[in-house]
């Protein structure tokens, strides 16, 4: 009966706040004052206030009371026009693990109340260091917690990297060609010299690598061996063997971006580094796109050459990343929750993909003028256009009937030659829209085709 009646209690206030009756910022009845307006014991409000203020509908002031909490709306949150988007890649957020996340966010403040408020190491928390070295070991990527590095999201990692000096003293960028747009800006913001290296699906021609790793002072060839992004292909092992090879042979560094490394299919499909033996790779891992993005943490794996210069640079950058993210993501690693919550992404992007690749055998024919590159897992895939469909245009005219793609025209280096193409993102999609947005993709293609009056030119940039 007791329990029911602190239940009742609860429902009452959270309904006066969804309702307007009680404003975000709004005192709350006294203990004393709600029992009496609601006729029951004071033990009942008491527990009543503590379940309001663990779900964050509340909060408490020492000797002044409880107030109400901003909260957004259900209608605020919802989106007035149904549509199907292909191009983003930031996780889904009807399947982030908000309500674990919020569980050690509150342990993390628990355990490590001292110290997450203030500057913290710049490589980052020792005991999460420790428990990322474990995991990286589970992939094959073994290192001490002395060559790890807790960055602010790979971004900032590759950012550093491009603009700093190597033990190499080289200064040229070799980049595939396409490439993720993020290392790209940050070349263009840095002046940093950079050179293209075509990457198709079929991997990078090893023997032009080689010229290049000779001829061009090469400080680092940046890659994305695993699920590259825009082109969703991976490299095979004997390719990845002979990288490493090379980097050895001519001092250059290999900056391995696997950020999709933990949704890896194939137990045996090991990234670079696990070639390395002479500590030119640099490996980058990313949270991102299997937690929570906001969290704005990556690690860094580096060799002994380059680690002070990074630590210098990084607590230039920010001093260090954000303590209460760190001792979250511990706790979050510590306690399982990433384990169960991993396999379940990996399994929900496996059936999406799959769902994509049958899908575009069935609608894509020869005359359709489209060529899919459906790899067996990650999250992008790529459609290669007819040229005489600028993927721009097509971007433009699937954004009017609310479909999203993003032109992989973004990703070169400038004067690159770039190919006619278009990234599709199953991260967002579900696989019941999966089949629907590929038939009205299609449809689309072949209107645009047959009548250059249907062409949309206006276009904005904006993708990442």
């Amino acid at each position: 009966m007791e329990s029911s009646k602190f239940q009742h209690v609860m429902e009452q206030v959270k309904g006066k706040i969804a309702e307007g009756l009680i404003k975000p910022g709004d005192k709350l009845p006294s203990i004393r004052e709600m029992s009496r307006q609601l006729g029951c014991s004071a033990n009942t409000v008491i527990r009543a206030y503590a379940g309001l203020e663990q779900e964050h509908w509340i909060y408490s002031v020492p000797k002044s009371g409880y107030y109400a909490v901003v909260r957004k709306s259900g209608k605020e949150q919802g989106s007035p026009v149904e549509q199907i988007d292909f191009s983003s890649a930031s996780p889904d957020p009807e399947v982030m693990p908000y309500g674990d996340f919020q569980h050690c966010l509150n342990r993390a403040i628990e355990q490590y109340r001292d110290q997450l408020f203030t500057y913290t190491d710049p490589q980052g928390f020792p005991s999460l260091r420790e428990a990322l070295s474990k995991h990286l070991a589970s992939n094959q990527v073994f290192a001490p917690p002395e060559r790890i590095c807790v960055v602010s999201g790979s971004q900032q990692a590759l950012h550093m990297l491009a603009g700093m000096p190597f033990p190499n003293g080289k200064s040229v960028i070799l980049v595939e060609q396409p490439a993720y747009f993020g290392m790209l800006r940050s070349i263009e913001l840095l002046g940093v010299t950079a050179i293209g290296i075509k990457r198709t699906v079929e991997g990078i021609d090893l023997e032009e690598l080689e010229r290049h790793f000779r001829s061009n002072s090469i400080k680092f060839f940046y890659t994305v061996p695993r699920y590259h992004n825009p082109l969703g292909c991976s490299y095979r092992r004997e390719q990845k063997q002979k990288i490493a090879e090379l980097a050895e042979k001519y001092d250059v560094y290999i900056v391995e971006d696997d950020y999709l490394g933990d949704l890896s299919l194939n137990p045996k499909d090991d990234p670079i580094y696990t070639e390395d033996a002479s500590g030119h790779t640099v490996y980058l891992k990313s949270f991102s796109k299997v937690t929570l993005p906001g969290l704005r943490l990556a690690v860094a794996v580096l060799p002994p050459s380059l680690l002070e210069t990074f630590r210098l640079f990084k607590a230039a950058s920010d001093s260090s990343t954000a303590a209460l993210s760190q001792g979250a993501l511990e706790m979050y690693m510590g306690c399982g929750m990433f384990d169960r919550h991993l396999e379940q992404m990996r399994e929900r992007y496996r059936v999406r993909m799959s769902t994509l690749r049958v899908a575009c055998e069935r609608q894509l024919s020869a005359s359709s003028g489209i060529r899919a590159s459906i790899p067996e897992g990650g999250i992008f895939a790529r459609l290669l256009l007819p040229p005489e469909l600028p993927a721009r245009e097509l971007a433009a005219s699937l954004r009017a009937r609310h479909i999203f793609v993003m032109p992989t025209d973004l990703c070169y280096l400038r004067g690159f030659p770039k190919e006619n193409a278009i990234r599709l993102s199953i991260i967002r999609t579900h696989e019941t829209r999966i089949e629907e947005g590929l038939r009205r993709i299609v449809e689309i293609v072949q209107e645009m085709l047959v009548s250059s009056e249907n062409r949309v030119v206006d276009w904005r940039e904006g993708f990442i």
